[in-house]
C-alpha cells in the first residue's frame, strides 16, 4: 500500500516552518508585499535556519537532507506567502542547485558555503525577451578570447538577479553554431557586479510583489574560462535537468498557495456571519471550500508522486508535468474561489486572499507553461 504520510525529519521540518511561516512572515509580508520590499531579514532567518542548505551536503555547508525537504519547506512558506516561497525556491533549485549538479570541485567550495547560508543568492539566466518556452532560440553568446568568454545579449524575468545580496548568475548562452543554424548552448558563471553586467530595476509585478525580478544586460561581459559549468556545449541539456526538478519544487510552491486559500477560508467562514449564521454554514460556501480542499489534496499527492520518483532515481519528467499542470490550476482556481468567499474583503489588499489571487497566475506561467506541460505529457505518452 501507498504511504503518503511524511517521515520523521520531514515532519519536524514542515512543523517548523509552519510555525515560522505563521509567527515570523505573516506579521510582516503584507507591507513589504505592498512597498515592493525584498524580504531581506526573512531571508537571512530562513538562512539561520538552513533552508537555503537543505538539499545539499554538509561537506559544502549544506544540512544533508534531500530535494523533498526543501519541496516540505516552500510548501509551508506558500501557505502564508508566495513572495518568500519562491525567493527560497530559485534560491536552491536555480541558483545553487546547477553549481552542485554539474560543477567542479573547486566551483562548489567557491559558491556552495556562501549560497548554503542565505547571505548570498544565485539567479539562474535563461529567459529571454523572444527565447521564453522556446529556450532553444537564445541569442545571448559567449565567445572564448584566451583565457577568458565575452558574453553579449540579454535575460528577462530573472528571480534573485539583483538583490544586495546577489553573488552571481549562471548565465545560458550559445557558445558555437554551425551553418544549419544548430546551437551549442553552454552555462556560465557571471559574478555579480562583473564589468558590463547591466541589471535593470526591479520589475512592477501584478503578484510576487515582494520577491527579485529584473532585466539583465550583458555588456561584453568577460570572465575566466573556469567560469564554464559543466560540459561545453551541454548547457541545454544542463537546464532542462534543472528545470525537470523546479518543476516540482514549484508544484509544492503552487500546492502551499492552494493550501493556503483553504486554511483562509476555512477561518473566515467560521467568523463571518450573515443571515444569523457563520457563512460556513450555508451549503453553497461549505461546498465551494470543500472542492478548494480537494484540489489542494490531489495538487499535494501529485507533487508527492514526481518527488518520490525523483528520489528514487527513476525518469520523472512526466510525473512532474503532471504536478506543475494539476497544482497550477489547483492555486488558480481556488485564489478566484477564496476571493469569491471573501466578497468585497477579498478585493482589499490587507486580506491575504488578495494576495494569494495575484501571485496565483504566474504558477500557470513560469518554468515552463500549461501548455508546455501538457505537451511534455503528451511526449510520454509517446503522441
Amino acid at each position: 500500500m501507498i504511504d503518503n504520510r511524511l517521515g520523521d525529519e520531514h515532519e519536524a521540518l514542515r512543523k517548523t516552518v509552519e510555525a515560522f511561516a505563521r509567527n515570523e512572515v505573516a506579521p510582516v509580508i503584507g507591507d513589504l508585499y505592498e512597498r515592493a520590499a525584498f524580504p531581506y531579514d526573512i531571508v537571512a532567518k530562513m538562512g539561520d535556519m538552513g533552508l537555503f542548505g537543505l538539499p545539499f551536503d554538509e561537506a559544502y555547508g549544506g544540512m544533508g537532507g534531500d530535494y523533498f525537504a526543501m519541496c516540505v519547506a516552500v510548501e509551508e512558506l506558500a501557505r502564508v506567502d508566495s513572495s518568500v516561497a519562491v525567493t527560497l525556491e530559485a534560491g536552491v533549485s536555480l541558483g545553487a542547485m546547477p553549481i552542485y549538479r554539474f560543477g567542479t570541485e573547486e566551483q562548489k567550495q567557491e559558491w556552495l558555503p556562501r549560497l548554503c547560508t542565505g547571505r548570498t543568492l544565485g539567479a539562474f539566466g535563461l529567459t529571454e525577451p523572444g527565447a521564453g518556452s522556446d529556450a532553444s532560440a537564445a541569442r545571448t553568446t559567449a565567445v572564448r578570447d584566451g583565457d577568458d568568454w565575452v558574453i553579449t545579449g540579454s535575460k528577462a524575468y530573472i528571480t534573485n538577479s539583483g538583490t544586495d545580496i546577489t553573488g552571481l548568475i549562471t548565465v545560458a548562452a550559445v557558445t558555437a553554431t554551425d551553418d544549419d543554424d544548430g546551437k551549442a548552448i553552454s552555462t556560465i558563471i557571471v559574478p555579480a557586479g562583473s564589468p558590463g553586467l547591466h541589471v535593470a530595476k526591479a520589475y512592477s509585478k501584478v503578484g510576487w510583489c515582494a520577491s527579485d525580478t529584473r532585466e539583465l544586460g550583458f555588456d561584453a561581459v568577460r570572465v575566466p574560462a573556469g567560469n564554464l559549468l559543466g560540459e561545453l556545449g551541454r548547457g541545454y541539456a544542463q537546464f532542462l535537468s534543472i528545470l525537470n526538478e523546479g518543476r516540482v519544487a514549484v508544484s509544492a510552491l503552487a500546492t502551499g498557495l492552494a493550501q493556503g486559500c483553504v486554511d483562509e477560508c476555512l477561518r473566515y467562514a467560521k467568523e463571518r456571519e450573515t443571515f444569523g449564521q457563520p457563512i460556513g454554514k450555508h451549503q453553497a460556501i461549505a461546498f465551494k471550500i470543500a472542492e478548494m480542499a480537494a484540489r489542494a489534496h490531489t495538487a499535494r499527492l501529485a507533487y508527492y508522486a514526481a518527488a518520490a520518483k525523483m528520489l528514487r532515481g527513476e525518469p520523472f519528467k512526466r510525473e512532474s508535468a503532471i504536478a506543475k499542470l494539476i497544482s497550477s490550476n489547483a492555486a488558480m482556481d481556488n485564489a478566484r474561489d477564496a476571493t469569491q468567499i471573501f466578497g468585497g474583503m477579498g478585493f482589499i489588499n490587507e486580506a491575504p486572499v488578495a494576495r494569494f489571487y495575484r501571485d496565483a497566475k504566474i504558477l500557470e506561467v513560469g518554468e515552463g507553461t500549461s501548455e508546455v506541460q501538457k505537451m511534455l505529457i503528451a511526449r510520454e505518452l509517446g503522441l
